[in-house]
């Protein structure tokens, strides 16, 4: 299994349903438009022709969003600190990675629910560094017991790399806090300008206030990530029911427009700035008015999101794996399996949210960080499908049983496929009863409590080099002590 494997063979939606719901998005944009736009987006956008309402919402003509679609590169990378880790954002890749700002963490030693902390963050992150899965790595958590934005911001990037060599992904409170951190990023690669040559880490920005108003705070942050050479992911995410219509149809249409709102506001200011089209409609259950992320209709949703963007031939992003259930339970796995699955299946080039959340996204887990490695390896494989060729229809192998010994147990093939053609769970079981009685009786949530405490009882990796983290902690306000990121903190 692999990142970048070609996905697509599930298409909730036919082509002129694609056709219709763009249609409608354009005639929103054009008809209703976006509030809340902040002064350099009205000035760049009038300038381009759009026109202002009685109540100040840009609207958008359809022939400004199909050039603005036209000028957003079709293919962007997202780096790693390492090239091995690079990644290709193009046509239908696949990738798998986290996300979210969970304000709780399902404890790995109590069972308990309780609030996230910047260690957290950072072992968030090096469990990640070592699961062959994640193929990259944004904030899982939030370390509530930051409370200045700025000092939250900068310590937030600074867990986040710190565990993981992989591409990273961050949010800011506050624009202030950006040029900051990427003069950190400057000082991990060695020096000013590097990580424009190099950018590992991009912006996650909840670009829109469902329904369809700039999120001032994240415009101003998109501005300046923009001057930084930073990617940006746009996030829009209407929950049908809630903040955007009860029809899956609806909640589409008004998901779509505002992500290209999104994409207009950042072509307008940055032309052929790197641009990823997260498109992420939610779901409400209609009965409490709850999100439920892990509902098959969120799956469709997503999976539906991505043939959008591969209409519009965009990097993608889209969520699965929300589960609603609290804890790594049957709940979970079905949650998880399905809407993941149909996230690959649909194409997404970037599938957030699909590690260890649970609770709606309220909190998460390192144990089921775990599980859903198993998960995703199965969906990956799904993703890859069946290879047709004279070797793999195995016609002189058939022969050569049916002549012979009657079975394939010691075929050649058979052997050669095994890491090829198959994969294997880490914690999940295949034992006959008897012997998963004989070793334990143990579930999935304990045997990946096994692995997680394996992994991060040893795992503290060097990603910084010494002398630059010296430097960065003389600058900076870093909160993440070094003793929590050796051994010597004995927490695991």
């Amino acid at each position: 299994m692999r990142p970048g494997m070609p996905g697509g063979s599930y298409r909730p939606l036919s082509q002129s349903d694609v056709e219709r719901i763009h249609d409608a998005a354009l005639d929103i944009l054009e008809r209703i438009g976006i509030g809340d736009g902040i002064p350099q987006f009205v000035e760049a956008a009038t300038a381009a022709g759009c026109t202002l309402s009685d109540a100040g919402r840009v609207r958008i003509p359809r022939e400004l969003v199909a050039e603005m679609i036209e000028r957003a590169p079709s293919s962007i990378t997202l780096y790693g600190r390492e090239p091995r880790h690079d990644l290709e954002l193009s046509g239908k890749r696949v990738h798998f990675g986290t996300a979210g700002a969970a304000i709780s963490v399902l404890d790995s030693h109590s069972g308990r629910h309780r609030p996230s902390t910047l260690t957290d963050l950072y072992d968030f992150s090096r469990l990640a560094d070592r699961l062959e899965n994640v193929h990259w790595f944004s904030r899982t958590v939030v370390p509530t017991e930051l409370s200045d934005p700025a000092v939250l911001d900068i310590n937030t990037a600074y867990a986040t790399m710190a565990g993981t060599s992989k591409p990273i992904g961050t949010s800011f409170m506050q624009a202030a806090s950006v040029a900051p951190t990427i003069e950190m990023f400057d000082m991990v690669l060695g020096g000013p300008g590097r990580f424009a040559e190099r950018p590992f880490c991009h912006l996650h920005a909840t670009t829109m206030v469902p329904p369809l108003r700039f999120a001032i705070d994240t415009a101003h942050v998109m501005v300046a990530a923009m001057e930084h050479g930073m990617p940006i992911s746009a996030i829009t995410a209407g929950q049908a029911g809630a903040t955007a219509p009860a029809t899956l149809a609806g909640a589409l249409v008004q998901t779509t427009a505002g992500t290209l709102g999104a994409l207009t506001f950042v072509q307008l200011l940055s032309p052929g700035h790197p641009f990823i089209f997260a498109n992420w409609p939610f779901v409400s259950d209609l009965r409490t008015g709850a999100m439920s992320g892990g509902s098959a209709e969120a799956g469709i949703l997503n999976a539906a999101s991505a043939q959008i963007a591969n209409f519009y031939d965009l990097p993608s992003g889209v969520a699965a794996g929300m589960a609603d259930s609290k804890v790594p339970d049957v709940q979970a796995g079905h949650e998880k399996a399905l809407t993941t699955a149909l996230a690959g299946l649909s194409g997404a080039n970037l599938v957030y949210e699909s590690f260890g959340m649970l609770a709606s996204l309220l909190a998460c887990s390192n144990e089921m960080m775990v599980i859903d490695n198993d998960i995703l390896a199965s969906v990956l494989r799904a993703v890859r499908g069946i290879e047709v060729t004279d070797e793999t229809m195995a016609t002189d192998v058939i022969e050569d049983a049916v002549v012979g010994e009657g079975h394939f147990l010691a075929a050649e093939q058979t052997l050669a496929v095994m890491e090829t053609e198959y994969v294997y769970p880490t914690v999940g079981d295949r034992l006959s009863p008897d012997d998963w009685h004989d070793q334990g009786a143990t579930d999935a949530w304990q045997r990946a409590g096994r692995r997680v405490q394996g992994i991060l009882s040893r795992h503290y990796p060097a990603h910084i080099a010494p002398e630059r983290d010296a430097l960065i902690r003389e600058r900076f306000d870093i909160r993440l002590s070094r003793e929590d990121m050796s051994p010597a903190s004995r927490r695991w």
